[in-house]
């Protein structure tokens, strides 16, 4: 089972289309009813509340924008509230605590600090609302009723490989120099990166095929409080100063999304290195030009798009009287309880196969070209 400390390896087959419709939901092994879900439904023009973080990264302000639309188009009443840059925190928990005074329905939640919302989801709960963890699993609460996620230990395993791949096709021979970064501590997605990723290089560190540098391999040594792109440079530059000052070559560094990538980069570049091999994750604009221009090696291509549908698929069910359609019943363990989950698949995206990969986007394809 994968937990928040340690996961095994589930399988995902691969979803191209999400469609959370019920055909399905009586024949699914496992499959797990929520507590708060109604039987009978709810009027169309109910009251969403849709509360995401702040606005860190280019996927967050996208997956607002969907929301607000989405579910208007879908004639239900839409109220979409980000958290605050400072107090991040304390914006989220009120402005939770605001739509279950409101009468939401369901309140779709990625959370600021998923180990901080137990009293807010408790509320909705005793509400009648049913709660939606979104992207980012709520911990140590049993009122979360559904998970809805890119499969994000999958998304660890293949920035691992990618960056192994890089650093072979670079060098074949090896061992290779490395360093670690993971995300903010108080987003519970970081470990699953991070847990997923060491899936794929600790077995190679075991054997010395791969050295990390510094020696810092502790997920603590490795955070990037706030997944602030500072903060990882700020970091970047004091590796570079204390471990690699002389000739010692950094072959490659993990990083767990496109911002801290490009941070981490920048660095690099104004200490006069060769740049190392970087991995990162969500296909920001600024990080798919640099891949092109064959800087930043790799990121993870997670729709927006569709995890933003999907959800909105499982409100309608909801609305409906019906069960939302899960994929996986054993894989996140939230603390207290395995959180009925729908996993959608991420794709790793090189230069090689970024035409391909983004097809279908219109910002992005024509960086590709």
């Amino acid at each position: 089972m994968r937990r928040l400390i340690t996961r095994a390896v589930a399988t995902v087959g691969a979803v191209a289309l999400l469609s959370l419709g019920t055909a399905c939901s009586n024949e699914r092994e496992g499959s797990t009813s929520a507590d708060s879900a109604s039987d009978s439904g709810f009027a169309q023009d109910s009251l969403i509340g849709v509360a995401l973080p702040s606005k860190t990264s280019e996927n967050w302000v996208l997956a607002g924008n969907l929301f607000t639309d989405g579910l208007k188009e879908a004639g239900f009443k839409a109220d979409v509230q980000y958290a605050g840059a400072s107090t991040t925190v304390a914006d989220q928990q009120a402005q939770i605590s605001a739509m279950v005074t409101k009468g939401a329905k369901v309140i779709v939640i990625g959370a600021t600090d998923a180990s901080q919302l137990s009293t807010q989801v408790a509320q909705a709960k005793e509400a009648g609302a049913t709660v939606i963890a979104y992207d980012r699993l709520i911990t140590n609460t049993k009122d979360v009723d559904y998970y809805i996620a890119f499969d994000n230990f999958k998304v660890g395993q293949l920035q691992g490989q990618a960056l192994i791949d890089g650093m072979k096709a670079k060098d074949k021979k090896g061992p290779w120099t490395i360093e670690l970064f993971s995300g903010s501590p108080d987003d519970n997605n970081s470990k699953v990166f991070f847990d997923g990723a060491m899936d794929v290089l600790q077995p190679l560190i075991d054997k010395g095929d791969i050295v990390v540098g510094s020696g810092q391999t502790d997920i603590k040594q490795t955070a990037t409080q706030g997944w602030k792109a500072e903060n990882a440079q700020q970091r970047m530059d004091a590796l570079l100063n204390s471990t690699y000052s002389g000739k010692k070559t950094l072959d490659g560094v993990l990083s767990p999304n496109d911002t801290l990538a490009r941070a981490i980069l920048t660095s690099v570049k104004g200490a006069g290195k060769e740049l190392p091999v970087v991995t990162g994750q969500d296909s920001e604009v600024e990080s798919v030009k640099s891949i092109m221009a064959g800087e930043q090696y790799s990121t993870i291509n997670k729709d927006t798009r569709k995890l933003v549908t999907g959800t909105i698929d499982m409100v309608k069910a909801l609305q409906k009287g019906d069960k939302p359609e899960i994929n996986d019943t054993k894989s996140y363990d939230n603390g207290v309880k395995v959180v009925p989950s729908y996993l959608l698949e991420p794709i790793i995206v090189t230069k090689e196969n970024a035409a391909e990969a983004y097809a279908n986007d219109d910002k992005l394809a024509p960086l590709t070209k």
